[in-house]
């Protein structure tokens, strides 16, 4: 079985271990994370990082948020007359807008992480950095294209490898806007409840794309989508 979910944002690792149980998510199958586990809420997401190292059947797709960590991973250098030369107006601001973006909790915690264990935080960063923009899989008849935002300047005829990162972890679809008319897109970025209030909490499916962030960087529980059967698992 595959199964999908997105915009974990800290949600704590021992409910969102639970959710998995509940789906009865086993060793023989495969489980995708399209994004945005860091920042917001809990530990900023460091304890599930920590959880994702070690996990042979869980892959993270990069999220803007993830994003946005690496853009600032220049706070884990050695303090030094020429480290603290090279803050220059551009990093600055990166931080500056990293932290605007709930990005200050999951920094305290991989700052303490970094104090015990600084080669821990260096495996996140590489994992982060290994991680990819999109996949594409199959599941029974039905091919799907997973990504963390959506196809910004969508295009039937654009290479998926042409697509910039922006476009791929930054976009967000209008919910008339159709993407391939042959793969189902499954996205998140963009919570639900921000098309209407008759979203809350929940999945949107549209002809052409299937939008699972439904809120949980600010309190929705997160729905876990087994893309085999489309079911939904929710604590």
């Amino acid at each position: 079985m595959i199964y999908a979910i997105s915009d974990l944002h800290g949600y704590p690792l021992e409910k969102f271990k639970k959710l998995l149980e509940k789906a009865k998510f086993s060793e023989d199958d495969f489980l995708y994370i399209l994004g945005d586990v860091i920042d917001r809420n809990g530990d900023g997401g460091v304890e599930m990082l920590c959880w994702l190292l070690e996990q042979p059947n869980v892959q993270l797709i990069l999220g803007n948020h993830e994003a946005m960590l690496l853009s600032c991973e220049f706070v884990f250098d050695e303090i030094t007359n020429e480290s603290v030369e090279a803050m220059n107006t551009e990093k600055v601001e990166l931080l500056s807008n990293y932290m605007f973006n709930g990005g200050d909790l999951t920094l305290s915690y991989l700052r303490e992480l970094n104090k015990t264990s600084p080669e821990t935080v260096s495996d996140i960063l590489d994992y982060l950095h290994d991680a990819p923009l999109y996949e594409a899989v199959t599941v029974g008849e039905n091919d799907f294209l997973l990504v963390h935002a959506g196809l910004g300047n969508f295009s039937p005829d654009k290479k998926i490898s042409d697509y910039s990162s922006h476009d791929l972890i930054w976009s967000r679809p209008r919910l008339d806007e159709e993407y391939y008319d042959d793969i189902i897109t499954v996205l998140g970025h963009t919570p639900t409840m921000h098309y209407g209030t008759m979203y809350k909490g929940k999945i949107i499916k549209t002809k052409t794309w299937i939008n699972i962030d439904v809120g949980t960087g600010f309190g929705q529980e997160p729905i876990l989508l087994r893309l085999d059967d489309f079911k939904e698992f929710q604590l």
